[in-house]
């Protein structure tokens, strides 16, 4: 039977170091050679895990990308994009200028950089986390030369401010929004009814995979879906509170100590 892994990179298949340790590459590169399939999904653009992807060799067939919290989806194998859902471009310069208001650092992305009115030390942090580069822009509106998948707000200090963010917009645009944390700081904007569980269902219907073959992986709030829609989903030791009450399993491991070996030999190679 072969599996299909969905697993999140930060704080799941990486370090805290942003790196793979050698058990968990060797433990991917195993999944692979029997046939099975590996699903990078991550709330970061593609451009940053497309860098991850060749960095851990998962440019192999049966690797694909799952990018901005499943707002697009890659063939990592062929190179090509399969699934795309977008923010309307006319809704960014208000989402951007209600942030700013507040104090709040906004960010959207091209197909290749990371794109904001105003240069603040969240972005350097953003760009240099994700190794991506950043450009910024007097008018996002006329910056965009497409519709973005996804808007992000940062706010490393005053979680208030920006929770209040969050419900003021879900408020306003619920009908065609949503958004939810990835981390403590970072807000993701995105369009209605786009979630990583949403991407994992569709990739698998469109590989035409039981979701029974399905396992997933994460640690953080935007990850909860995606571990509830998967056959066998599965927490990670360093996880947030409140993620590993959706899952089946909680690793042994953390991230810094192959949590993500553990999970492939356990239910991917070993069918545990």
């Amino acid at each position: 039977m072969k599996k299909i892994f969905f697993t999140d990179l930060d704080g799941t298949l990486l370090t805290d170091g942003k790196e793979i340790t050698p058990d968990t590459q060797e433990a991917v590169n195993l999944a692979l050679q029997a046939g099975h399939r590996i699903v990078l999904t991550t709330g970061r653009p593609l451009a940053s895990a497309w860098i991850q992807a060749e960095r851990l060799g998962l440019v192999r067939e049966g690797c694909y990308i799952i990018a901005f919290n499943g707002g697009q989806i890659y063939d990592s194998y062929h190179k090509t994009g399969i699934y795309r859902k977008t923010i309307s471009r006319s809704l960014v310069p208000d989402i951007f200028a209600d942030a700013r208001r507040r104090g709040i650092h906004i960010q959207t992305f091209s197909d290749k950089e990371v794109l904001a009115e105003e240069e603040r030390q969240e972005i350097h942090d953003y760009v240099k986390r994700t190794l991506q580069t950043f450009r910024i822009v007097p008018s996002i509106a006329q910056a965009l030369d497409q519709e973005p998948c996804k808007v992000l707000a940062i706010e490393t200090e005053r979680r208030d401010v920006i929770e209040q963010f969050q419900q003021d917009l879900l408020r306003q645009y619920g009908d065609i929004l949503d958004c939810y944390f990835s981390n403590d700081a970072y807000l993701e904007i995105v369009p209605a009814h786009v979630s990583k569980g949403q991407a994992l269902r569709w990739l698998c219907e469109y590989l035409n995979i039981p979701i029974e073959d399905s396992v997933s992986a994460g640690d953080a709030p935007n990850d909860i879906d995606m571990i509830e829609a998967a056959h066998i989903g599965v927490a990670m030791r360093n996880s947030y509170p409140g993620v590993a009450q959706h899952a089946d399993y909680m690793t042994k491991a953390d991230n810094n100590h192959d949590g993500a070996a553990e999970i492939i030999h356990k239910f991917i190679l070993e069918d545990g």
